[in-house]
Formats: C-alpha cells, sequence, structure tokens
C-alpha cells in the first residue's frame, strides 16, 4: 500500500504502524529471551523449561494477533496477557527472578491493542501487579517490580497516544482530502458551465451580427417590392398574368419579407448584450415576440394555446421578459418527450400581471422543484441544457420584483406562474 493509499485510510495506516510495532516487540522479546538464557547459562534444565515456556507464549500471542481474534479484543487480550502473565512467572520461578525478566512487561504493554475500544488498564496491569506480589514473595526485592511496573505503564501511554495521534492526523486529512475533492468537482463543474456560457454568449453575439448583416438587404428588397408594386397598381391595364402579382403574389411577399424582418428584429433585441433600461411594454407583444423566436424549436414538439387578456402597459426591461418567456417555453418543450401542449395565458389581478404557462409534460418529483432555480442544476442530458435557464428566470423575475410559483407532480405536467407589478418598485 502506497503512501497516498494510507493518507485516505486512516485505518489502514495505524493497522500498518501496529503491524511495525508488532514486529519490533517481536525481535526485542526473542532478545530479552537470549539475555534470560545467559542470565542462567549452564543450568541447562531451567534454559529447557524457560525455552519452552517461551515458544508456547509466542505461539499463543502470534495466534491471538490474527484477524479473526479482531472482533473479541477484551477477551482476546485478556486472555493473552493471562498467558504472559503465567509465562513471566515461570521465568521468574526457574530463574529466581534475573533481571532480564523484568523487561518482560514493558515489552507486554507496548503490545496490548491500542487501536480498539478497549482501555482497561485495571484488567491490563492487573496480571503486573500479581507478577510482583509473587516475585516478593519469592524473595524479590519489591523495588525491581515497582521501578518495570511503572516503566510498563509509561510504555503503554506512549504507544496509545502515538498510534491515537496518528490515527486522528490521517482522520483529519482524510477529512480535507474529501473537502478538496467536492471543492475540486466543484469547481470543474464550474468552469465547464462558464465555457458553455461563454459559448452561449458567443452564439449570442454572432447571431446578432448575422441579423444585423440580413436586416440591410432585406430593407432594399422590401422597398424595391414595395416600389414594384406601387407602380404595376398605378398602371390603368395591366395582363391577367400581372394583375394577379398586384392582387395576390405581392401583397404575399411582402407579407412574408415584413415576418423575415420581425423575426430579425426580435432577434437582434434578443442576442444584444447592452444594458436595457426601464421602458413601457405590453406584455402580450414579448409573448408573441417569443413564440416567433422559437417557433422553429417548438412545431415540432408541441403545441401552443394562447389565451391572453387585455393588460396594462407595464415598465421593465422588454428583453429580459422576453428572455424568460423563451427559457420557459423551450423548458416546456423539452419536458414533453411525446408531442403534447403548452398551454400559455396573462390576467391581470390589480396591479400585478399574471402570466401562466402550463405544459404536459413528465413532471417532477419534489426534490427536483425544491432545486429548480439553482445555477448549474439541471436533469437534462450533458449537451441538452446549462442548468443556467430557469435560475435567470427566477433572477429577471426577482429583479423586476415579481414572484414565481411551481406546481408540477410526476406523469402529471409542470405550471410556472409569474406574478409581475405593472410597475417594479424602486430599489433603494
Amino acid at each position: 500500500m502506497s503512501a497516498s493509499d494510507l493518507a485516505l485510510d486512516p485505518r489502514a495506516a495505524t493497522e500498518q504502524v501496529r503491524t511495525r510495532l508488532l514486529r519490533f516487540i517481536l525481535a526485542a522479546v526473542i532478545l530479552t529471551h537470549l539475555l534470560l538464557i545467559a542470565s542462567v547459562w549452564g543450568r541447562w534444565r531451567d534454559i529447557a523449561l524457560i525455552t519452552g515456556v517461551f515458544l508456547l507464549v509466542v505461539v499463543l500471542n502470534m495466534v491471538l494477533a490474527q484477524p479473526f481474534f479482531s472482533a473479541r479484543t477484551r477477551s482476546t487480550e485478556t486472555l493473552r496477557l493471562l498467558g504472559n502473565m503465567v509465562a513471566t512467572l515461570a521465568y521468574g520461578h526457574f530463574t529466581q527472578w534475573a533481571l532480564p525478566v523484568w523487561l518482560y512487561l514493558p515489552l507486554d504493554a507496548l503490545w496490548v491493542d491500542t487501536h480498539h475500544e478497549w482501555r482497561g488498564l485495571v484488567v491490563l496491569f492487573g496480571p503486573f501487579l500479581v507478577v510482583g506480589f509473587v516475585a516478593v514473595a519469592e524473595g524479590c526485592s519489591p523495588l525491581v517490580p515497582l521501578v518495570f511496573i511503572i516503566l510498563s505503564v509509561l510504555a503503554h501511554a506512549i504507544a496509545a497516544a502515538r498510534v491515537l495521534l496518528l490515527h486522528r492526523v490521517l482522520e483529519h486529512l482524510e477529512q480535507r482530502h474529501q473537502e478538496l475533492g467536492r471543492a475540486h468537482e466543484k469547481l470543474a463543474l464550474a468552469d465547464q458551465r462558464g465555457r458553455e456560457q461563454d459559448r452561449l454568449s458567443s452564439l449570442g453575439l454572432l447571431a446578432a451580427g448575422i441579423a444585423h448583416e440580413i436586416n440591410n438587404p432585406l430593407a432594399y428588397v422590401k422597398s424595391n417590392v414595395n416600389a414594384l408594386l406601387r407602380d404595376l397598381r398605378a398602371q390603368q391595364e395591366l395582363p391577367a398574368e400581372l394583375a394577379e402579382y398586384v392582387t395576390e403574389v405581392l401583397p404575399a411577399t411582402l407579407d412574408g419579407i415584413q415576418r423575415i424582418a420581425t423575426i430579425v428584429s426580435d432577434l437582434r433585441r434578443f442576442a444584444r448584450g447592452d444594458p436595457e433600461p426601464m421602458v413601457e411594454y405590453d406584455l402580450n407583444e414579448e409573448i408573441h415576440a417569443a413564440l416567433r423566436i422559437t417557433h422553429a424549436r417548438l412545431e415540432a414538439r408541441c403545441q401552443v394555446v394562447l389565451e391572453l387578456g387585455a393588460l396594462p402597459r407595464m415598465v421593465g426591461r422588454p428583453q429580459q421578459m422576453t428572455q424568460v418567456l423563451i427559457n420557459l417555453l423551450i423548458n416546456a418543450a423539452q419536458a414533453m418527450p411525446e408531442r403534447g401542449t403548452i398551454h400559455l395565458s396573462t390576467r391581470q389581478e390589480g396591479e400585478e400581471v399574471v402570466l401562466v404557462v402550463r405544459d404536459t409534460g413528465h413532471g417532477m418529483p419534489p426534490e427536483v422543484r425544491e432545486r429548480l432555480f439553482q445555477p448549474f442544476f439541471s436533469t437534462k442530458p450533458l449537451g441538452e441544457g446549462t442548468g443556467m435557464g430557469l435560475a435567470v428566470v427566477h433572477g429577471i423575475v426577482s429583479a423586476h420584483g415579481g414572484r414565481i410559483q411551481v406546481e408540477s407532480e410526476p406523469g402529471q405536467g409542470s405550471t410556472f406562474t409569474l406574478w409581475l407589478p405593472r410597475v417594479p418598485p424602486a430599489r433603494s
């Protein structure tokens, strides 16, 4: 496991430290046993007995240190400590409590599993006290067991504090890593959305430029057709084929030219990025402008039903209101996988104008409705939406002193109701 993996997994890192500590203690125990043998060199029977006990207790400790026993920490540690206490008593009895016997106590205290929650110091050092009492009873000076029991307490405290501190540091690093990961994801998403908005802005400028270029030759075409119609009407007698141009062809051509001019004008007004002043406007006219702009996208997916009531002229930014209508219409159309209906109505309520956009789409669950106006939140597939359309709608409506309400249920379509004051309140 690499260092970066350990930084992300405090348990694994702590377990690795514990494994290294156990290896160190095992080497120290072997060295201590060799010192114990050296202290009774020549007493081969005693050497054989303490070596046999040593091998048994090493096997017991290694078995109880396996992961199989990790879920039984309290009973496992108690059993291990009791086994070590019996072994220490045997070492002391057969060696007349030679000094190396007491080195087992701090080493045993270091081996206690400090990674788990069990911290029973009474149970931990109870066996050590028993060893001390037996040693004193067999003639050992009381000062020796007292000193080594104190050393054992200190050794255990240092080992436990070291592991606990490491565990907490690694947990903090893991938390910071997760926070940085989430921040990186948000930053990447914001960067992606920013690029999408920049492309949309560029497309808007391009559309405004194209509309301007179309508008100039369109003016010549309209002027020339008007002149031709006027000249033909001034003729007293016209052949039958030219008379049809005067009564049908050229008037229809002028209607088509006017429609193109209106669409170009709407597109230029919608796409330009200049700050728009507060002016008087007719909301119903902005609805028709938005429908002309979105006609191609709506025609293939839905039918639009209008119920526009008589409205007073309002004060606001008509370009922004057209943007609100376009966003609502496109959002409604995208909510209908099959051909459906968009019902759009307006009415006046006191000093407010009410706009209702209702669709027969798939609707929204409550968790989607709660996040509907959050920037960059979108349920559409990647590339079909930026997650900014309804956030822009909410921002514009709020800036005009209005409010917006959404009613939707899965499978029942959605209804957006906007209340707009006839004159927005003055900002302080």
